[in-house]
């Protein structure tokens, strides 16, 4: 945690009625270290959000960490979705867990070398998050409870050396809630916005990337997915959304990375567990150039800052 953070709080705290016997600012300021120094050997650290939920956005974090495997990147990728995880499903991994050693939990790892760290591998077939108390708690408490999960999740994972490293963060019910949660992880480089052209999902994810900017996230760029649908006998492409994502992405000044179709194939195989991993197969190189455009944007950034 910062230190002008920590301070805040401190301040905070010292106005309550009551000390602070459970040491609460040292807890958090111990976990986030932890944080830091678990984190300290990823060179990119990317979250992927939407605002809106049904865009198809775990589809888009998966494929781009593939993606990026591919390229021959150390991957991996977090599934921070604590009431709905679905990564390891996806990928072949649901009914696996971490590995719990006395350095940490060592995430399970996918296809192409993928490494991944999700909520679902603590959780039963069908069981539900549920949280200790009345459910008539208020939200903000709830909210509170969800990011200490969040963060002792990330204090606990043993990701050793990687190139790149997706969170998958959760659709924003609540616009705050993705931000916060980005704001966890060290260093992060930036943001990938998944939408689709639908005119309710383009006002939400405008409002989110706006919500993002002020917390002092870069938004690398966007994706536009489900605009069209991909026939799975002939391979032709059809509108399916009407909307203007290119010009959603000029209002807000960000670079849009690639658009990606509804593709019924990809998405059953992926539904099945047994992802389609055929690099030549063309949505599948519609996430390459994505992937690619993605190290360019990250790389540039880099170099400017070295000769800065």
């Amino acid at each position: 945690m910062p230190a002008a953070h920590e301070k805040d709080l401190k301040s905070i705290l010292s106005k309550l009625r009551y000390t602070d016997d459970a040491r609460v600012v040292q807890q958090i300021t111990e976990q986030m270290e932890q944080v830091r120094a678990r984190m300290a050997g990823i060179k990119h650290k990317i979250v992927v959000m939407s605002g809106k939920g049904g865009v198809g956005k775990s589809m888009t974090t998966v494929n781009l960490a593939l993606a990026l495997a591919r390229l021959g990147y150390r991957v991996g990728l977090l599934d921070v979705d604590l009431n709905g995880p679905c990564v390891p499903r996806m990928l072949g991994l649901h009914g696996q867990s971490l590995t719990l050693t006395p350095e940490g939990a060592v995430p399970p790892v996918g296809p192409l070398g993928v490494k991944v760290a999700s909520m679902d591998f603590f959780l039963g077939e069908a069981s539900p998050v549920r949280w200790k108390g009345p459910m008539d708690l208020s939200p903000v408490w709830l909210g509170v409870m969800e990011m200490n999960v969040i963060r002792e999740f990330l204090a606990d994972v043993v990701w050793g050396e990687l190139d790149y490293l997706l969170t998958d963060l959760p659709p924003g019910a609540a616009a705050d809630k993705p931000p916060v949660m980005a704001g966890f992880i060290p260093d992060l480089a930036g943001a990938i916005v998944v939408t689709t052209p639908s005119e309710v999902a383009s006002d939400v994810v405008q409002k989110s990337v706006t919500y993002a900017r002020d917390m002092g996230i870069r938004v690398l760029g966007m994706v536009e997915n489900m605009g069209r649908y991909r026939c799975p006998s002939c391979g032709a492409e059809h509108e399916l959304f009407e909307g203007d994502t290119e010009a959603m992405c000029e209002v807000l000044d960000v670079p849009l990375l690639g658009r990606i179709p509804f593709d019924r194939t990809l998405a059953t195989t992926f539904d099945k567990g047994t992802p389609l991993l055929d690099e030549n197969y063309p949505t599948i190189q519609r996430y390459r150039e994505i992937a690619e455009r993605v190290v360019t944007l990250i790389e540039y950034k880099r170099v400017l800052a070295e000769r800065l």
